[in-house]
C-alpha cells in the first residue's frame, strides 16, 4: 500500500445556481434552472478524488463552529479520508456560484476564508513524516506550512488556479513547489509562463484549458498535449480542475508515462462535470488506466 498524501486547505459550503446564460449587469429577477447546497473547493475536491481511487489522504482545512462547518465534515466522510480540522471563530468559507449551461461560473465569496493569525501545524507534522508528498492549495493560511515541509523535503504539488503570472501572492507557492498545476485563463502566452516556471527549477508544469484540452512541459523541455474527454453530459463543471489533478497524481504515483498521466486526468475531469458533486460517484481505478 501506497504511503498517504496530505492535502492542505480549501473547503467550503456553497450554493450553486445553474441559469441559461450568466447575468447581464442590470437589475432583474431570474427564475434559475436549478440550484442546491453542496460540498465546495478545491482541497475538499482533491482530497474526495483521490479518496475515491483508493489513496489514503490526510486533508488539513479550517472551518467555523457552525453548521455549515458540520455539513462540510459530513460530505468528507470516506474510509480513506482522515480529516484534520482547525476550528475558528470565522464563520465556514462560503459560496454562491453562478454556473451557465455551458459550463461558466461567476463564483462569489460570500463568506472568504478564514486567515487566523496563528496555526499549531504539530498534529500534521507528526503525521507528515510517513507520506510520500503534500498538495498544498494556495490559501493564505497553507504559506505557514510550506517552510517546515521543505525541511523535511516532502515533495510539494501546488495548484495555482487561475495565475496570471506575475502575480506575487502566489510566488511563495512556486518558490516550494516541485510540480505546478495551472489554467490558462488569465494567461495570454501561457507557453512562455510555463516555461519561465520550469526554468525557476520545477520538475514539471500542466496547465490545463477547459474544452481545449491540457500542456505538459518538463525540465528537460519535453512537450505533451492532451484533448478533452468529451463527456457523457455536462451537469456542474465544479471541480473539474480538482479531479483532473487527481486523475494525473493517481496515474503519477503508479509511475505512469507522461501522457498516460495526463490521459487519466482527462477521463477524471469528465467524469466530474458530468455529476452534481465534486467527485463522480461512477469514478473507479480502472477507467484511468
Amino acid at each position: 500500500m501506497s504511503k498517504p498524501i496530505i492535502v492542505i486547505g480549501g473547503a467550503s459550503w456553497d450554493t450553486i445556481i445553474h441559469l441559461p446564460t450568466l447575468p447581464a449587469p442590470e437589475p432583474q429577477t431570474i427564475w434559475p434552472d436549478a440550484s442546491y447546497r453542496t460540498l465546495g473547493s478545491t482541497g475538499a475536491g482533491k482530497s474526495l478524488n483521490l479518496a475515491a481511487l483508493g489513496h489514503q489522504v490526510i486533508f488539513h482545512t479550517l472551518l467555523g463552529q457552525d453548521a455549515e462547518g458540520r455539513q462540510v465534515r459530513d460530505a468528507l466522510a470516506h474510509p480513506e479520508l482522515q480529516l484534520l480540522v482547525t476550528e475558528t471563530t470565522t464563520p465556514t468559507e462560503q459560496h454562491v456560484n453562478l454556473m451557465s449551461a455551458d459550463g461558466k461560473r461567476i463564483s462569489l465569496f460570500v463568506q472568504p476564508p478564514a486567515e487566523p493569525s496563528g496555526l499549531d501545524w504539530a498534529p500534521l507534522q507528526q503525521l507528515a513524516e510517513g507520506c510520500q508528498l503534500a498538495v498544498v492549495n494556495i490559501l493564505s493560511y497553507t504559506r505557514s506550512a510550506l517552510p517546515w515541509l521543505q525541511t523535511i523535503n516532502l515533495p510539494i504539488w501546488t495548484d495555482l488556479h487561475d495565475y496570471d503570472g506575475t502575480n506575487p501572492y502566489h510566488q511563495p507557492f512556486i518558490d516550494a513547489a516541485s510540480i505546478i498545476f495551472l489554467s490558462s485563463d488569465n494567461l495570454p502566452d501561457y507557453r512562455q509562463t510555463m516555461a519561465q516556471l520550469v526554468n525557476q527549477g520545477k520538475e514539471l508544469v500542466v496547465c490545463t484549458h477547459g474544452a481545449e484540452g491540457a500542456t505538459l512541459l518538463t525540465a528537460a523541455g519535453e512537450w505533451l498535449e492532451q484533448a478533452a474527454v468529451p463527456a457523457s453530459q455536462v451537469l456542474d463543471t465544479n471541480g473539474a480542475g480538482d479531479a483532473f489533478f487527481s486523475g494525473f497524481l493517481y496515474r503519477y504515483i503508479e509511475g505512469a508515462a507522461l501522457q498516460d498521466c495526463l490521459q487519466a486526468a482527462a477521463v477524471c475531469g469528465a467524469l466530474c462535470v458530468a455529476s452534481q458533486s465534486l467527485v463522480s460517484s461512477d469514478l473507479q481505478p480502472e477507467q484511468l488506466v
